[in-house]
């Protein structure tokens, strides 16, 4: 039967890669000098090829042979012994041994160890972590307890906890405990957190809680001398302990009154004080509960004025002012600065910059050849300061010779020739009723007034009035008769030219009636 195709057997390379026994320790590196040639791995690796078996089949033989010189499996089988003498001769100087770490360091304790919950047969303890862990970190809690009284102490949890809140069960209700906490990390275990009081194992009506009242969360602002009165609420049964500390330190009596009802503790400071400024915590407490609740109290006054303020530089009429912030700001921020300036022959002070942030300012628009003070008062929420900080020098404006040259207008040229704005109008008159006819005229210079009639110049004909105010011209034509009746023309003449404007005047004879004229003789 024909052989199975080469690729489905295995060279005899990878059989006696395969079927090699366990490879020996390898050998210590020895000195360059005792080292063999390259060369020597080699033949050995090639002279245990025949030794491993041979295929069954007598027609494989053959074809593994040439296999076996060719095969890429012996230059990797040979690599790692070619590699060994390069590695005795890197590793020929001794290595260093290396640091060791520096031995752990047990955690610091646990803190603020207080009560979560209790009831006839529980207790929860809380805690927080400690403030020294160690570089290893925690391994986990040991929680602690026994009986007042006595001295033994009862691991509580068999196995380590991470959390930082545990359960103590199976207690018996009237016991009074003593509970603690211990951290446990690779190096050891810490100090233990104590919880302050024994706990006595029971139900508690209603836990303290605080109502801190929404007003209260943020500081609390009051004027010196003003009145201080804060009702806090809280609850809890039975009635609970109150007390209230400032700053860490029981409050002075003599200072603050507190009253505590069932429901509510008051705080009563009659008239407000710098010192009365702080951080009040008010704690209430049920047996082994308790609550607290903070609120800043901050009483403000008037601040003091600059440390002190000078004069940097006068010029112009401008003058360069610097000061310092007041060293009392009246328990408040300083908001701003009042500048002001006096004249030393008035002496009268004016407010010149008002609620102005910066410490430099420039006061401008002095008068040339007086003297000036200033001074400046410090601002905050509740004021100005009382008093201010002055400059000890004295600003004055020096006089300057200064020519004042008038600015040149061009003088507007006014000049028009004459022209009518209203002309003459045609009319009809009455034989001995006065008639007047009436234009106006405009023109700069004042024009000269004309009248003719039927082209010939009136003049000084006492039958005929002529009237020229303000630009309105008239003729007044007294009496006229029938013979009177014509073209009267108006002419305005000036040094820009003339105009002329003209009408045309009819006298009526009045006709009578034929009795009329009887009675007339």
């Amino acid at each position: 039967m024909p052989s199975k195709p080469a690729p489905m057997k295995k060279s005899p390379a990878k059989k006696a890669v395969e079927n090699a026994p366990e490879p020996a320790p390898e050998p210590r590196p020895a000195p360059p000098a005792e080292a063999p040639p390259a060369e020597a791995p080699a033949e050995e690796a090639t002279s245990a090829v025949p030794a491993e078996e041979t295929p069954t089949t007598g027609e494989a033989a053959p074809a593994a042979a040439p296999i076996a010189e060719d095969s890429p499996a012996l230059p990797d089988a040979d690599a790692p012994i070619e590699a060994a003498p390069a590695e005795a001769a890197l590793i020929e100087e001794p290595q260093k041994a290396p640091t060791p770490p520096p031995p752990a360091v047990p955690s610091s304790a646990p803190l603020n160890v207080s009560v979560d919950d209790v009831n006839d047969s529980s207790l929860t303890i809380k805690w927080k972590t400690p403030e020294t862990v160690g570089s290893s970190g925690l391994s986990g809690y040991t929680v602690e307890y026994r009986k007042d009284g006595t001295t033994d102490w009862i691991v509580a949890n068999e196995e380590l906890t991470l959390a930082d809140r545990y359960c103590i069960r199976n207690l018996t209700a009237g016991n009074l405990l003593n509970v603690r906490v211990v951290a446990v990390n690779p190096g050891g275990r810490s100090e233990p957190g104590v919880l302050p009081e024994p706990v006595p194992i029971g139900d508690i009506g209603d836990k303290p809680k605080v109502r801190l009242p929404r007003s209260l969360r943020s500081r609390y602002v009051k004027k010196v001398g003003e009145q201080i009165n804060l009702v806090v609420p809280f609850i809890g049964k039975p009635k609970p302990a109150v007390s209230w500390l400032k700053d860490g330190q029981p409050v002075d009596t003599k200072r603050v009154n507190i009253r505590n009802s069932d429901r509510d503790s008051i705080l009563f400071i009659r008239s407000a004080q710098r010192e009365d400024s702080g951080i009040y915590e008010m704690t209430v407490k049920v047996e082994s509960f308790e609550d607290k609740a903070a609120l800043a109290i901050q009483t403000v006054d008037l601040p003091g004025p600059p440390s002190s303020v000078k004069l940097v530089d006068a010029w112009g009429f401008n003058a360069a002012l610097e000061w310092t912030p007041p060293k009392d700001n009246g328990n408040s921020d300083i908001t701003g600065y009042t500048v002001q300036k006096a004249d030393k022959k008035t002496g009268e002070w004016f407010t010149v910059l008002e609620h102005y942030h910066r410490l430099t300012a420039t006061v401008s628009d002095l008068i040339m050849g007086n003297s000036y003070l200033f001074r400046v008062f410090s601002e905050n929420q509740v004021g100005r300061s009382e008093s201010s900080a002055v400059t000890k020098k004295v600003a004055t404006i020096q006089k300057t010779g200064i020519v004042y040259k008038p600015p040149e207008y061009q003088e507007h040229d006014f000049s028009e020739a004459p022209k009518f704005t209203t002309p003459l109008i045609d009319r009809a008159a009455t034989v001995g009723y006065t008639t007047k006819l009436l234009c106006s005229v405009r023109g700069c210079p004042k024009p000269k007034i004309e009248w003719l009639k039927n082209q010939m110049i009136i003049g000084n004909d006492p039958k005929f009035r002529q009237i020229s105010n303000q630009g309105i011209c008239s003729l007044e034509i007294r009496k006229p008769c029938s013979f009177d009746g014509g073209v009267y023309t108006c002419r305005a003449k000036n040094a820009q030219g003339e105009a002329v404007v003209s009408c045309k005047l009819e006298v009526k004879q009045v006709i009578l009636p034929e009795a009329d004229k009887e009675k007339g003789k």
